[in-house]
């Protein structure tokens, strides 16, 4: 049987400044991961894409996937790779596209719009977005989240 992974995933970007920011937070039946991160100088889909990557490298193959987010560039990159035959291919990113699209393939996944409500996984992933845009301004930034941390980012049994 195919293990089940849920994935709470944020992201937070500076227009003016186009540097951002994501977090996402794993919980594999009581196991939980996450990781922030970010880059100086991206587009909203270019930081979304970079966190769905990360998020789904220690994800193994055959694995269902959930995928929760209250980032409409998440669900919109997800909705776009979904519909890549019928849309406009990327012409930007194409790297993270492709890493994407390896990523998810084999993989059944789901992705869903969450709410941000305080004391939930997407809030925990939110702050931990805003953080690591904050982080950005000195260049590329990339941390595990302590799992002190994790412990309280309020995962639903």
């Amino acid at each position: 049987m195919a293990d089940n992974f849920r994935i709470w995933i944020e992201i937070n970007h500076h227009a003016a400044f186009r540097s951002g920011g994501w977090a996402y937070v794993v919980a594999e039946g009581s196991a939980l991961t996450g990781a922030a991160g970010g880059e100086r100088s991206g587009s909203a889909e270019r930081i979304a894409l970079a966190g769905l990557v990360e998020a789904l490298k220690g994800v193994p193959p055959g694995a269902r996937i959930d995928v929760l987010s209250a980032s409409p560039s998440v669900i919109a990159a997800y909705r776009r790779l979904a519909a890549q035959g019928a849309a406009e291919p990327p012409s930007e990113d194409l790297e993270l596209w492709a890493q994407l699209s390896t990523a998810l393939k084999g993989r059944p996944a789901r992705f869903a719009a969450a709410v941000t409500a305080p004391r939930t996984p997407t809030a925990f992933a939110a702050a931990w977005a805003e953080l690591a845009r904050d982080k950005t301004k000195t260049g590329a930034f990339r941390a595990a989240i302590p799992k002190t941390n994790l412990a309280k980012a309020g995962v639903p049994a």
